[in-house]
């Protein structure tokens, strides 16, 4: 059974961050802003949701930096017992799938707790003053397959940040595999 993210805290601000990246950078919030939003994702390599959209969500992140939203993914998983979900294996799996944002590693697992991230994938879309608007899903799945009508949910809602500050106000939940903790 899928874990669903919750409803979306309208206004809440997004959470400073400093964690390093595919690309062995260390980026902040900051580096990664948006000129009309930005969109925090928390994925992983191994979880089926995130492989079932992966292709349309790097296709999305495409269109959303036309128009001035710069993306970025987050790993929080528990490495250890999700050896899939190691650093060595984000950086293959964001080069395999030609992700054009920043795949970031929280190895801590301390940003995942501060946003209250639940799945993945749990989008977190942001106005340009960082103020959450939109914490749905890309688009509808059934049984791993996407259900394709037109734009996703996310390339919907991310457009109408970019053009209004405002996330919709109906979003439909992301829904996918608990964020794997670690657990001393």
């Amino acid at each position: 059974m899928p874990i669903q993210t919750p409803i979306c805290d309208f206004g809440q601000k997004a959470i400073p961050f400093e964690l390093k990246s595919t690309d062995n950078k260390i980026l902040s919030l900051n580096d990664i802003k948006g000129e009309t939003g930005t969109l925090i994702m928390f994925i992983c390599n191994h979880c089926p949701y995130v492989k079932a959209i992966t292709k349309e969500l790097v296709e999305d992140c495409s269109e959303l930096n036309k128009i001035g939203i710069n993306s970025v993914a987050i790993c929080s998983n528990d490495f250890v017992n999700y050896p899939e979900d190691s650093f060595d294996n984000m950086i293959k799996f964001s080069n395999e799938n030609n992700f054009n944002f920043p795949y970031l590693h929280d190895e801590t697992q301390e940003i995942a707790k501060a946003y209250d991230a639940v799945c993945t994938p749990d989008f977190f879309g942001y106005n340009n003053n960082f103020e959450l608007q939109y914490r749905g899903r890309l688009r509808e799945l059934k049984k791993f397959i996407p259900v394709k009508e037109g734009e996703s949910d996310l390339l919907i809602a991310m457009k109408q940040i970019a053009e209004t500050g405002k996330g919709p106000e109906d979003q439909i939940p992301s829904a996918g595999c608990g964020i794997k903790w670690k657990y001393d």
